[in-house]
C-alpha cells in the first residue's frame, strides 16, 4: 500500500527534505532511460499515488499535474540511448538519478530509492524494493519519470512512425519487434540490447 509512513519515520527523527527516486525505461529497446525524484514537505503530502504501471495513462497525466502542483521540488534526469550503449543500462540508470536529485533545491537530506541499487557520495539513502508501490514519494517519482519519458517516445514517434513508438514506447512488444525485422533498427534503438535482424529482401534475382 502506497502511504508516506517511511517520510513520517524520517521527518519524525528530525529531517526535513526527503526525497523519493526512480526511473522509467529501464528495459526497452529503444528510447533513453528517465529518473525522477521528488520531495514533499511533511504538511503538504498527495494522497491517491500508485505505482505508475498500475495506472492508467489518463490517472497518470492527472497524478502528474498535482505531483507538480504539490511538490516542493522535482528533478528529472534523462540519459539518452547512446550513452546507455557506452556505458551499459545499470549505470546509465544510475546517471539519471544523479542528474535528477542533482536539479533538487534544496538538496534532499535523505534518499528513498526503488530497487535495490544505488549510490551516492554525500546523501544517505535508502532502497526500497517495490519503492514505488510502498513510499509516496517514490510513487510520486516513478509517475514523473514515465510520464516524461512516454512524451518522449510520442516526440520520437513522429520522426520513426513506422516503428509504433506512441504505443509500446519502445518495449519489445511483438508490434515492435517486426517493425524492427522489417525496417532494421534506426537512431534511437539502443544498439547495446538484443535486437531482431532486418529481413533480407524477399526478391529474388535471376
Amino acid at each position: 500500500m502506497v502511504n508516506f509512513q517511511i517520510e513520517q519515520h524520517l521527518w519524525q527523527s528530525g529531517l526535513r527534505y526527503v526525497c523519493g527516486v526512480d526511473e522509467a525505461g529501464r528495459g526497452p529497446l529503444a528510447g533513453p532511460v528517465v529518473a525522477a525524484a521528488v520531495v514533499f514537505q511533511r504538511d503538504n503530502c498527495l494522497d491517491g499515488l500508485a505505482d505508475s504501471k498500475q495506472l492508467s495513462i489518463r490517472e497518470r497525466e492527472t497524478l502528474y499535474g498535482l505531483i507538480y502542483q504539490r511538490a516542493l521540488s522535482i528533478g528529472i534526469g534523462v540519459i539518452s540511448h547512446e550513452i546507455i550503449d557506452r556505458i551499459n543500462i545499470l549505470e546509465a540508470t544510475m546517471l539519471a538519478m544523479e542528474e535528477a536529485v542533482s536539479q533538487l533545491s534544496p538538496q534532499p537530506e535523505h534518499l528513498l530509492i526503488d530497487g535495490p541499487y544505488y549510490r551516492s557520495n554525500h546523501i544517505p539513502f535508502t532502497t526500497i524494493i517495490d519503492g514505488d508501490d510502498t513510499s509516496g514519494s517514490v510513487a510520486a517519482a516513478s509517475i514523473i519519470a514515465k510520464v516524461t519519458r512516454d512524451r518522449l517516445m510520442v516526440e520520437f514517434d513522429k520522426k520513426y512512425p513506422q516503428y509504433g513508438f506512441n504505443h509500446h514506447k519502445g518495449y519489445g512488444t511483438p508490434e515492435h519487434l517486426e517493425a524492427v525485422k522489417k525496417y532494421g533498427p534506426c537512431e534511437i534503438h539502443r544498439s547495446s540490447f538484443h535486437l531482431p535482424l532486418k529481413r533480407e529482401s524477399e526478391t529474388t534475382h535471376n
